[in-house]
């Protein structure tokens, strides 16, 4: 005898729910209808542990989809429904039988159930005309139970035939949403989202599960190997290089946590780097880069985490605000820091074989997040131009005036390197885009301690100004006609005739501007200053000169040279600076 009735739908959330279904990821439905057929395994398989039904058989959930009908069916062989719990957990979208069992079997350990039946299962309307549910509980004396509904608030319930223990479920794709019945699109779609789900699932008649129903992340990391890390990283994130290193996390206290980080190569633009977290629940997908579980800075990697303990709502798509999602990310925020940081202590040598690569991601870390920069503060490298790794603490042992100097291109900037080294400065290479922020926070958190490039400042300024050279100083102003440029001469090291510095802060202000895209405050903020040797024959030879071309040209020369060393020459300048270059050798020749 065929009976109807109405929906019951006592939740005032429901509607909200399904519209972020309508408007967010169509392909949800699937992951749902999959997850429910592995609760009803899981459910059953408790039950034949405790001795309460019949099992034994292969469990698995198989997906079919039928081009020509227009059709998904989704059938699984766990626990089958009576027609009682059909009434309640499907007619009553409120109710949800996962949270029944788990209420039921408390003690039993059954934290793998993950489904919210009833309503993940009305995510099936998204896409159907009419969905059919039959299905037959576990229990022997139970008719099978055949229920269908249009989308609407009606359906219809029967007694119906059915052989074996289980559930099917038939959509009958709306016109907008046949494209689901392509095998190959709902190969992809289950790859998404149940790759690693933990009953097998099989799509049409494939012989072999479309899923990992252990996935690495599960095993502890003593019984793991290299090629088994690289390998699933392949796989999951479809990256033909190998990643420098990992972290294998594996937390049972104060939440169940488990997942492994990976350290690909990193670039230097934070911007430009492809990072992907993978964010799971009971091997469920849930979605990539949640930042509120997943620190913004940890975006930069590429890893799976799997969190059971994870408040997610009904979706089981979007976290909720509370504080356990907050001990969650700081927890996965400690771990990869002790990692980083149990290397630098244990492993010094692979430490800095990386140091190059990741230094961004930690550099970002330390700027983005206060408690993994305590952490890491201590432990961070500095590489100097002789190629070895120091760290703060050895940069400012004996170096009264904490002053550290750096070079942005060591090449490029030798002179100047080599001035500082021949006065004993220790010079270190600090030119990627984040040095800068970087350099300031490190400043900020040491008092006195100050960064200045190799062109910002002299090693040492204990020679006084010569005023000996007072008319020369007078008379290159006057030839560099540029009033943002200072001339002084004191006394170097070396022979080099002349350098070229230019201020620390205003030219940190313009970079910064340049890095974040800002408009120029009033043209530019550089101030620069030409210091002429004095220690050199050839400032010795030019200041007593007399007045004239000869003389002029000298004093043009050696600021030309100053600004080749520097790097600031204009095209047009080195072409006239080559052209008198030549003029000159061919008059001494």
């Amino acid at each position: 005898m065929q009976e109807k009735g109405k929906i019951s739908v006592n939740s005032d959330n429901l509607m909200p729910i399904i519209k972020k279904w309508l408007y967010s990821d169509r392909d949800i439905f699937v992951r749902e209808l999959v997850s429910n057929g592995v609760d009803a395994v899981h459910k059953l398989q408790k039950l034949v542990e405790m001795g309460e039904a019949e099992g034994g058989e292969s469990y698995r959930v198989t997906v079919r989809a039928d081009k020509d009908a227009g059709t998904l069916t989704f059938t699984d062989n766990g626990i089958g429904m009576t027609k009682e719990e059909v009434e309640k957990y499907i007619n009553q979208v409120a109710f949800s039988g996962a949270a029944d069992f788990l209420e039921k079997y408390e003690s039993t350990g059954s934290s793998a159930i993950i489904g919210h039946f009833g309503l993940g299962f009305y995510s099936a309307f998204m896409v159907s005309d009419k969905v059919t549910i039959l299905t037959r509980s576990y229990q022997k004396d139970a008719p099978a139970v055949l229920w269908e509904s249009d989308g609407s608030d009606e359906y219809t319930i029967s007694d119906a035939e059915k052989e074996e223990r289980g559930t099917v479920i038939t959509l009958t794709l709306n016109d907008e949403s046949k494209d689901f019945a392509e095998h190959h699109a709902l190969h992809e779609i289950l790859h998404k989202y149940c790759a690693f789900m933990p009953v097998e699932i099989y799509l049409d008649d494939e012989d072999k599960p479309i899923n990992d129903i252990r996935p690495l992340w599960l095993k502890k990391p003593a019984d793991c190997t290299e090629e088994e890390y690289k390998e699933f990283y392949h796989k999951v994130f479809s990256d033909f290089n190998d990643p420098l290193f990992w972290i294998h996390l594996n937390v049972d206290y104060p939440f169940n946590l488990k997942g492994i980080m990976y350290f690909p190569k990193l670039t230097e633009n934070p911007e430009s780097i492809q990072g992907q977290i993978k964010l799971y629940n009971n091997q469920v997908f849930v979605a990539d880069n949640i930042k509120e579980i997943i620190p913004e800075f940890l975006m930069l990697l590429k890893g799976v985490i799997d969190c059971p303990d994870m408040p997610l709502n009904v979706s089981r798509s979007f976290l909720q605000n509370d504080r356990t999602v907050a001990q969650i990310s700081g927890h996965i925020t400690k771990k990869i820091a002790d990692r980083l940081t149990g290397m630098a202590k244990d492993e010094r040598e692979s430490y800095e074989k990386y140091w190059d690569d990741i230094q961004i991601f930690i550099k970002y870390g330390c700027l983005r997040d206060e408690k993994f920069n305590e952490r890491m503060k201590a432990f961070m490298l500095y590489k100097d131009t002789q190629n070895k790794y120091v760290l703060l603490s050895d940069l400012l042992e004996g170096n009264e005036d904490k002053k550290i100097y750096y070079a942005a291109d060591a090449k490029a900037q030798a002179p100047y390197v080599s001035m500082l080294e021949e006065a004993g400065k220790k010079v270190v290479i600090m030119g990627g885009m984040l040095d800068i922020p970087y350099m300031q926070h490190v400043e900020a958190q040491n008092a006195g301690v100050r960064f200045a490039r190799v062109d910002a400042e002299l090693a040492q300024d204990d020679g006084e100004a010569n005023h000996l050279f007072d008319s020369l100083c007078e008379h290159t102003k006057k030839l560099v006609g540029d009033d943002k440029t200072e001339i002084q001469a004191k006394p170097l090291q070396g022979t080099v005739p002349a350098v070229l510095l230019v201020e620390e802060f205003g030219r940190r202000m313009e970079e910064a501007q340049k890095f974040y895209g800002m408009p120029a405050m009033g043209g530019s903020l550089l101030r620069y200053t030409l210091v002429l040797n004095t220690s050199s024959p050839l400032i010795g030879k030019i200041n007593s000169m007399e007045d004239g071309e000869e003389k002029d040209n000298a004093v043009k020369y050696v600021y030309d040279l100053a600004r080749l060393a520097h790097g600031s020459l204009s095209p047009e300048d080195m072409t006239t600076f080559i052209r008198n270059s030549a003029d000159m050798l061919n008059d001494k020749l």
